[in-house]
């Protein structure tokens, strides 16, 4: 692939913040704004605000867009009394779904129902393809009954066609906190899982394993260490992508300020495996605070078509 789609929203106390953005870039360190930086597609359904945005290529030739039914400017201090915890308990069992053939021309929205009475909110939702069963794991965290709504844990749905879905399981839970913000990615045969641990530690903690849904993940020592260096409980919403040069970029988004200082940073590693990454901020260019978001490797052509359709400027 020779360029980079970043699919995001905004941090903004307003609803034009929490809709589609999109972000190009050439080499994945230098970015720039799409549609003036203006939403290319905003929620009509549901809470009519979207958030936590993943974004993936399907062998079937379409791309498809997922999203949190979520919007705090409209719901936070109505529906939800101002509380989180309201949120997590009584948040929307729908996900938001877009799908494209070309990346410009998009269908309209449409709301998919993966959480039953059972479920609280479904949150932070990613996708990744599964070679062994040829179909596609669709992940997200949320609360459940089964723990009366305790810490959050990781579920998963699996689909070919992203309109039939198998019935939720359980991915993985953490005994000693609640766990969000999946994203899973494959190196060398070997999974791995990127995860925001709520407490101890209270930052992303990284995990391998030989199968996509199996058990037998384990902590990656190497990637705990570098976490440790940063401050706690301000980091969420990995997300990573391959560099041309084969090293891998992590983006950890960075809420722990107010305003304007809030978004992604970078980190690097030579590999997923070493866990070693090294944050890279001044190798980077943004023109404003991405928020949680995903990273979609790009031909040139679809980078031109974007650019063409939506007459970015940066």
């Amino acid at each position: 692939m020779e360029a980079y789609l970043f699919v995001h929203f905004k941090e903004k106390k307003t609803p034009d913040g929490e809709q589609v953005y999109f972000a190009l870039s050439t080499d994945g360190f230098n970015w720039e704004q799409v549609n003036k930086g203006n939403p290319v597609l905003e929620s009509h359904l549901g809470e009519k605000g979207v958030r936590d945005h993943t974004i993936t290529r399907a062998k079937n030739g379409k791309f498809y867009i997922l999203a949190t039914d979520l919007s705090l400017a409209n719901c936070f201090h109505t529906k939800y009394k101002g509380s989180w915890e309201n949120i997590s308990i009584d948040g929307s069992k729908h996900l938001a779904l877009w799908e494209s053939e070309d990346l410009v021309n998009w269908s309209e929205q449409r709301l998919i129902k993966l959480g039953d009475e059972q479920f609280g909110c479904l949150w932070a939702p990613d996708i990744i393809y599964d070679p062994h069963q040829d179909d596609y794991v669709l992940h997200w965290s949320s609360s459940h009954a089964s723990n009366s709504y305790g810490p959050k844990g990781i579920y998963y749905s699996r689909t070919r066609d992203f309109e039939n879905f198998t019935t939720p399981k359980l991915l993985c839970r953490k005994e000693d906190s609640g766990i969000i913000d999946s994203a899973i990615y494959e190196e060398n045969g070997v999974f791995y899982r990127f995860l925001k641990s709520e407490a101890n530690p209270a930052t992303i903690i990284l995990e391998k394993g030989k199968t996509l849904t199996g058990n037998d993940y384990v902590r990656v020592g190497a990637f705990d260490q570098e976490m440790a260096k940063l401050k706690q409980g301000v980091y969420e919403a990995p997300t990573a992508f391959r560099l041309s040069n084969g090293k891998w970029c992590l983006m950890l988004d960075f809420y722990g300020v107010e305003g304007e200082g809030q978004g992604y940073v970078p980190f690097i590693s030579d590999t997923l495996d070493s866990g070693q990454f090294i944050r890279s901020d001044e190798s980077f260019s943004f023109p404003y605070g991405f928020k949680h978001g995903t990273v979609l490797p790009i031909t040139k052509e679809e980078y031109d078509r974007i650019k063409r359709f939506f007459n970015t400027v940066g």
